[in-house]
């Protein structure tokens, strides 16, 4: 692929709001990869920053959201195409170009994928986008025959004149409508009416992944390009010393070492010229004040904040009251620092000249790369360009825009493009990782029911650095997540918060954000508190579920197609979580066996989900079952530790993911909703922990409090 183009074709979009949803704007002419096209005032119709279509019909879907594995490509095109009636064999999808006026995410304000909310936060714009857009074009073709736009009708790219029989393609169409004022509260499709949203949609974007069409951020190639290798100070927050690159420098096909002052790299004519060069360096590192920092110290101090008392999120009820009465339980669940590891390393292509800076990388967040890039190549943001790629994974590492302005510094030292690529042991051990947590749980039984609840989460507060006007009087509202908002009928109810930072480790969102930590404890503590009032885990559960008819009838349904009830073999059991996060309804069974070693066998997964209107019924079920396997993967490996500053783990034999003969197999039944549609990428990776930890209680009796599973408790004769 040659990315080569003038940088006038990247120029930035101009305008603003209006409407609730985007107007009246020039598109680009291209965006990252798209080959070169018309004007979009030569015979394109472009009536906002999300729909072209040309004199063919052919109907380009600019893309607000990054795909990275999660289908979102295919959904948000689907909302698009369904209200502007579009031929779909005919609908191709471009990246949109950084712009947070245009494209950022309702919920944030900026051009962000993550937190399971590409549908639910553009859900209604693009529905009144789309809508618009159809109505522009019935105008023109109604103008054109002489009669009521009420008296046509459009489908499939074009609109008819059902009286006269006379039709008229969206490509035909596009000029004209091109000059229609776009009209104001276009009414959007009943529900009943949808013809693409509900159904099992093909991923546009499986094709290419199939033929190896597909371009991901790390396959972007240049002219003269060369390839980078780097090395960080292994521990966190060190700094470069000395350096000998006299070895590295006689490795064939080396060009040059770069010295920064945090981090070396080494440029090559090819990966493996930068790679083996980089072995080949001396580096004496300056490890600063962190080089003595252990796991054991971050979990020592973590467990001193927790003692503290914290800022109250919610408090209902009379929670005092409520715990000095009744049976009472209290109880501790921690989880470990996890990094992300996902399939495409952390990577970053770089051309650098003294007025321009342009990128290729798969990102989650375009626009904090282009102003990250900005600050670190010296140049005003408008001359900075970032073309967006495929993601061959995020989990929420490509919300940092740090591979990205590392490339640049040392893009900056060149005059070619530099393509810069983390080994796995660079992207493991200098990740941004998930934080560790410890939520303590104080709660009461009466009548055998939960009486008082009383919840504190101990942890990183990672919006306070990520988004700051978020954080607010001390609340990180992400690290509360699920726990505020537990689904249970709990008349005394009281939520705290303590900000914990963990010892000069980085910590950033991973996959699940708050409702990862935050469901396990809840889960795993109710499942402690029906063992305590002596009760079925899902008959407890039903009795304080009154109020959530959406959460009590996806448990009803799992517990009955998971066969909740049967006799069991010994030493195998059934766990039981249910979930209101990201605005879906998910009720989980995991049935497990455990050997007389402690080993465990995940027979069957069943899970039930109500996320409202479910645009593609496909996507949804292979994302729950996606991050059933990424939270059981964490549940049973899953843990970073720290030794003098520094990650002990470096690679996939030692930060291992679950294989393919180990993963059980996986029924997801979608319920049928005319509810707005919910987030459904994370919602899987908290479903299966806790369902897994509740079936080793009741297999083994043994109720852990800490992830991952630790095996040696589990084996026969062994005690918790």
């Amino acid at each position: 692929m040659n990315a080569h183009h003038d940088v006038s074709r990247r120029a930035l979009l101009t305008g603003g709001l209006a409407t609730g949803f985007l107007l009246a704007f020039h598109l680009p002419l291209r965006a990252a990869n798209e080959p070169e096209q018309k004007d979009v005032t030569d015979g394109k119709f472009a009536p906002n920053a999300f729909i072209r279509i040309d004199e063919t019909g052919r109907t380009v879907l600019m893309m607000p959201q990054v795909e990275m594995g999660q289908g979102t490509y295919t959904s948000i095109s689907a909302v698009l195409a369904e209200e502007l009636d579009a031929d779909w064999s005919k609908v191709e999808v471009q990246h949109a170009p950084p712009n947070d006026k245009l494209y950022g995410n309702p919920t944030f304000g900026l051009q962000v994928t993550g937190n399971s909310n590409s549908i639910r936060a553009w859900w209604t714009p693009l529905r009144k986008a789309g809508a618009t857009a159809r109505a522009m074009l019935v105008q023109a073709a109604s103008s054109q025959w002489g009669v009521e736009p009420s008296s046509c009708k459009a489908s499939k790219g074009e609109v008819a004149h059902e009286a006269s029989g006379r039709k008229l393609g969206y490509g035909e169409l596009a000029h004209a409508a091109q000059g229609q004022t776009p009209p104001k509260d276009v009414a959007v499709k009943d529900p009943k009416d949808f013809v693409l949203i509900g159904q099992p949609l093909k991923r546009l974007d499986t094709p290419d992944k199939v033929n190896g069409k597909a371009l991901y951020g790390i396959d972007a190639i240049l002219p003269d390009m060369k390839i980078a290798a780097i090395a960080n100070c292994p521990v966190f927050g060190g700094k470069v010393g000395k350096v000998d690159d006299s070895a590295a420098m006689r490795v064939t096909g080396v060009r040059k070492v770069v010295v920064l002052d945090d981090a070396v790299a080494v440029i090559g004519d090819h990966m493996w010229a930068a790679k083996k060069g980089l072995e080949a360096l001396k580096i004496a590192w300056n490890e600063g004040p962190n080089a003595a920092i252990t796991t054991k110290d971050i979990w020592q101090n973590l467990r001193e904040a927790s003692a503290k008392a914290g800022v109250v999120a919610k408090s209902t009820g009379d929670i005092a009251k409520a715990l000095a009465s009744g049976d009472r339980f209290e109880a501790a669940y921690e989880l470990p620092f996890l990094a992300h590891a996902s399939m495409e390393p952390v990577n970053a292509t770089v051309r650098v000249t003294k007025d321009s800076c342009e990128i290729w990388t798969g990102t989650q967040i375009m626009t904090r790369v282009q102003s990250e890039a900005a600050k670190a190549a010296g140049l005003p943001v408008d001359k900075v360009i970032v073309n967006q790629h495929l993601l061959g994974g995020g989990f929420g590492r490509k919300l940092e825009p740090d591979m990205v302005v590392a490339a640049v510094r040392i893009a900056k030292q060149v005059d070619y493009p530099v393509k810069v690529i983390w080994t796995r042991e660079e992207d493991i051990q200098h990740d941004v990782y998930r934080p560790v947590y410890r939520d303590q749980i104080t709660a009461s039984l009466a009548d055998g029911k939960v009486s008082g609840w009383k919840y504190k989460v101990a942890g990183s507060a990672v919006l306070a650095r990520w988004l700051p006007p978020a954080f607010q009087k001390g609340i990180d509202i992400d690290a509360i997540d699920a726990a505020v908002d537990a689904p249970y009928d709990f008349a005394n109810f009281h939520v705290e918060y303590v900000r914990a930072e963990p010892l000069s480790v980085p910590t950033g969102f991973w996959r699940g954000v708050g409702p990862n930590n935050n469901v396990f404890a809840v889960e795993c503590a109710m499942d402690e508190l029906a063992r305590k009032a002596g009760k079925d885990p899902i008959e407890f559960r039903r009795a304080m579920l009154t109020k959530n008819p959406r959460m009590l009838a996806v448990l009803n349904q799992v517990a009955e197609k998971s066969g909740w009830g049967e006799k069991l073999p010994p030493r195998v059991g059934r766990g039981v979580c249910v979930q209101p996060s990201f605005a879906s309804f998910i009720a989980t069974v995991v049935e497990a066996e455990i050997d007389d070693i402690g080993e465990i066998v995940l027979r069957r997964v069943t899970s039930v989900v109500d996320t409202g209107i479910a645009v593609n019924p496909d996507t949804v079920k292979a994302q729950i079952e996606g991050g059933l396997i990424f939270g059981l993967t964490a549940a049973l490996y899953g843990e970073i530790t720290i030794d003098k500053g520094r990650v002990q783990q470096s690679n996939f034999h030692d930060y291992r993911m679950m294989r393919i003969n180990e993963t059980p197999k996986i029924d997801v039944t979608v319920v049928k909703s005319g509810e707005a549609p919910g987030g459904i990428g994370e919602a899987g990776v908290n479903a299966g922990p806790p369902a897994l930890r509740n079936a080793i209680l009741a297999a083994s009796g043994v109720a852990l409090r800490r992830l991952p599973i630790d095996r040696t408790l589990l084996a026969v004769g062994k005690k918790a």
